[in-house]
C-alpha cells in the first residue's frame, strides 16, 4: 500500500477507537457523527485496498467494526421503524425519513436490474429475504417499485424486530397482502426455502466468513435446483463495513454476476444459482462454477452512469433454467 491508503486504514482503525468507547451505539448525536465520518471514509473506491492481505491487528480491528455496525445498524433501523409506526398515516408514505432511504432505492433497482438480466425476463412469484430487521426496505422497496405482485417472506431471528416490521406494512392495503414476517433461525428452516425462486441474503447474516459460509451451505442444502441466491458482499474500504463473500464461499452454486457499486451504495452484490447436480468429486464439497467470460478473464465494465463496477462472468451456451 502506498502512504495514502495506509493513512487510510490509520483513520478507519482511529474511528474504530473512538466508536468502541461510546457507551451506547443508539442513535445520537456523537453516534451520528462517528458513523456519518466512518462511512465517508470508506465509500471512495480504492482498488489497492485489500482487507484479507492486511495484519492480524487490523483483521481483528475490521472484525470488531463489522460487528459494531451491525449493532448500531440495528439500533438506527429500530428507531426510525419505531417512529414511522407511530404514525397515524401509512408509514410506507413517509419512509424517506430515514437518511439511507435512497440508498435502498438505488440497490433495489440495481438488484432488479440484476435479477432481470440474469432469470432472462422471468419474474419470481416468491421472495425470501434472510435477516429483514426491523425496517426491510428491500423487501418494501421491490414489492412497491419493481416485483409488484410476488410475494416477499421475510426471516429475522428477533420478534421484536418483526414486530415493528409487520406494524411498518399493516396499513397498506397492497404490500400487506404480500409481505409475511417469521421469527425463526434460518438455520432451522429447510422443506420451505425449496419453495422460493430468489433468496436474499443479508449482508449483516454471518459477521464473519466461517458463519457466513456457514448459512450459504444451508442455503445450496434446501433451495431448489435452478433457484437464485442474492447475497450482498463489499468491496475495498467498503469491507471494513461488511463482510466480503467470494465465488469460492458460494459451493453447489453457478455464481453469474458481481457487481461493486461506485457511489454513495455500499454493498456489493454477489448474484448465484443453485447448480441442478451438484459434483462433489476430487474437491471434498460441492461444486462452485464462475460463468466462464468469453475472453478468460474478468471484465470491469462501468455502466452508462458510471457509478458502478461489474465483474460479469461472459455468456455462456445454454440458458437459464
Amino acid at each position: 500500500m502506498g502512504c495514502q491508503d495506509e493513512q487510510l486504514v490509520q483513520t478507519i482503525c482511529d474511528l474504530y477507537e473512538k466508536i468502541s468507547k461510546l457507551e451506547s451505539l443508539k442513535p445520537s448525536e456523537d453516534v451520528n457523527i462517528l458513523f456519518k465520518q466512518l462511512v465517508s471514509t470508506c465509500i471512495p473506491p480504492n482498488p489497492n485496498i485489500d482487507v484479507t492481505k492486511m495484519c492480524g491487528t487490523v483483521q481483528d480491528i475490521r472484525l470488531n467494526l463489522i460487528k459494531i455496525c451491525g449493532e448500531a445498524e440495528g439500533h438506527l433501523e429500530h428507531h426510525f421503524s419505531s417512529i414511522l409506526t407511530s404514525l397515524q398515516d401509512n408509514p410506507l408514505n413517509h419512509l424517506n425519513i430515514f437518511p439511507y432511504y435512497n440508498n435502498y432505492l438505488k440497490l433495489g433497482k440495481l438488484e432488479f436490474d440484476l435479477l432481470t438480466q440474469n432469470l432472462n425476463g422471468f419474474v419470481p412469484k416468491s421472495v425470501a429475504f434472510v435477516g429483514s430487521g426491523p425496517l426491510p426496505l428491500t423487501s418494501i422497496v421491490l414489492a412497491s417499485f419493481h416485483l409488484k405482485d410476488t410475494i416477499f417472506h421475510n426471516f429475522d431471528i428477533d420478534p421484536s424486530a418483526n414486530s415493528l416490521a409487520s406494524l411498518l406494512v399493516s396499513s397498506d392495503p397492497d404490500i400487506s397482502q404480500r409481505m409475511f414476517f417469521h421469527t425463526v433461525d434460518i438455520m432451522d428452516v429447510t422443506e420451505s426455502l425449496k419453495s422460493f425462486d430468489v433468496v436474499f441474503l443479508a449482508a449483516l447474516v454471518g459477521m464473519n466468513k466461517e458463519e457466513k459460509v456457514k448459512v450459504i451451505e444451508h442455503l445450496q442444502r434446501h433451495m431448489a435446483p435452478g433457484a437464485v441466491l442474492m447475497v450482498r458482499s463489499a468491496h475495498g474500504p467498503r469491507a471494513f463495513l461488511y463482510p466480503i463473500v467470494e465465488p469460492c464461499d458460494l459451493q453447489g452454486f453457478e455464481v453469474l454476476s458481481i457487481y461493486h457499486p461506485t457511489d454513495d451504495v455500499i454493498n456489493s452484490v454477489v448474484i448465484s444459482k443453485k447448480l441442478a447436480v451438484v459434483s462433489t468429486a476430487n474437491v471434498g464439497g460441492p461444486l462452485c462454477l464462475i460463468k466462464p467470460c468469453n475472453c478468460s478473464k474478468i471484465h470491469a465494465i462501468m455502466n452508462k452512469k458510471k457509478n458502478m463496477m461489474i465483474e460479469e462472468f461472459g455468456a455462456r451456451e445454454e440458458q437459464l433454467s
